[in-house]
């Protein structure tokens, strides 16, 4: 009895093809005018900045969770969005026409 070894082959361009439709479906947010925002490596003020964003900057939302409730331009609320891996900041920041979450829950 033999057994054949099927393999898929994807070529460089259809890779670039799918994370290029990856991106373009990912939403860009601004951040609140005039502000330069901590970046924290947990939803919540009492985890560390990892790293300061500039003004006028938009990030993507991967997905949002519960954490310290903070007031800023768009109102006070306790949602954190993750901007990245191990990157928070809070959605009181961020202009997402929307005072409840916009994204799917962090797993």
């Amino acid at each position: 009895m033999s057994v054949d070894r099927v393999e898929e082959v994807v070529s460089d361009e259809t890779a670039e093809a799918v994370t290029t439709a990856a991106a373009a479906s990912l939403t860009y947010y601004p951040v609140a005018p005039g502000v330069r925002l901590n970046v924290r490596s947990g939803p919540g003020t009492s985890y560390p900045v990892v790293r300061v964003l500039a003004e006028g900057v938009k990030v993507p939302i991967f997905c949002q969770t519960p954490g310290t409730s903070v007031t800023g331009p768009y109102g006070t609320t306790n949602i954190w969005d993750n901007i990245a891996d191990g990157q928070f900041v809070s959605d009181a920041y961020v202009r997402t026409g929307s005072d409840g979450y916009v994204a799917a829950h962090c797993a």
